[in-house]
């Protein structure tokens, strides 16, 4: 007899514990309407809008701003911005990976120290930063002389003004955003796993890359959508460090918002590099799902197979 009462009561407290999610969840989700989808879906029904001669958004509608991005010189920015973009995710989660490790496995002081110093840089206005590479990086800065001394650049070979300035730049200010989540999994990270592989005969770079490597892997992915993400809009670093020759996709918004006044092929761009990141954040979601209906994702034959 005292079982459906149980039962209700336990069916009471998950209502409950419904509401008290939804009611955390709605402001979130009432600022992420106004402010992201609905200016969003302002963006898109732009793109399909005629230019007006005045700068403005004509009357009708039109797939010619569409039509045009098919020009040759999009083509070339799109691979640009994806190419560095791409390149700098790499890097970073290249130079990430030690040093979460490092972190996870030294202990609590000098961890506090280090994490210290992958946060400075965030005391420091974005832009003073970016000028400050601009220094660096110019015909006389000292990055470019050592690199000149050491061999790596020619006399009169520049750096400034060039994908590479750019590319060293994004890695400089978004290497952090990957050191974070990578160190956050790190720490979660069962060591022991590591010893027991080396006890069944695996060396220390194969227990590395397959039990350490896909421990992590989540912290990984989110890794690199924290860096890929915002470079694929960089707008300030281009236009700063990348000069003319080496626009990005965030330039070239903002050429047709400020210089051009041309705002349907603006909200064209803009709406192309929306879907580009949405279609990651959602391949994400799906992999992450993925994984958790998986389980622990280790392949039935074992780890080292």
């Amino acid at each position: 007899m005292s079982a459906r009462p149980e039962r209700a009561q336990g069916s009471a407290r998950n209502e409950r514990r419904r509401l008290n999610e939804i009611f955390l969840t709605l402001p979130s989700l009432v600022w992420l309407g106004v402010f992201f989808f609905v200016p969003t879906l302002i963006v898109f029904a732009i793109a399909f809008r005629p230019a007006d001669p005045y700068g403005g958004i004509g009357d009708g509608w039109t797939l010619e701003t569409i039509r045009r991005m098919v020009s040759p010189n999009y083509p070339a920015i799109i691979w640009r911005t994806f190419l560095l973009s791409v390149a700098a995710t790499f890097i970073c989660l290249t130079l990430a990976v030690p040093v979460g490790y490092c972190l996870a496995r030294v202990g609590r002081r000098w961890r506090q120290w280090i994490l210290l110093l992958v946060v400075i840089p965030f005391w420091t206005n974005f832009l003073v930063r970016v000028f400050a590479w601009k220094s660096l990086l110019a015909t006389n800065g000292s990055f470019r002389l050592a690199l000149v001394w050491l061999g790596v650049l020619g006399e009169d070979q520049p750096i400034l003004f060039t994908p590479v300035a750019i590319l060293l730049v994004l890695v400089y200010t978004y290497l952090p955003f990957a050191i974070l989540p990578v160190y956050a999994s790190a720490e979660k990270f069962d060591f022991s796993l590591l010893e027991a592989a080396r006890d069944l005969g695996a060396s220390s770079g194969k227990a590395f890359f397959r039990v350490f490597l896909p421990g992590i892997s989540r912290g990984l992915a989110t890794a690199a959508i924290m860096v890929l993400v915002p470079s694929l809009g960089s707008y300030v670093i281009p236009d700063l460090v990348g000069g003319a020759s080496s626009e990005m996709l965030g330039n070239k918004i903002a050429q047709y918002v400020y210089t051009e006044r041309n705002l349907p092929r603006a909200s064209a761009l803009s709406a192309i590099l929306t879907v580009v990141v949405v279609a990651l954040l959602i391949l994400f979601l799906w992999w992450s799902l993925r994984r958790d209906r998986s389980g622990s994702g280790v392949k039935k034959g074992g780890l080292f197979t």
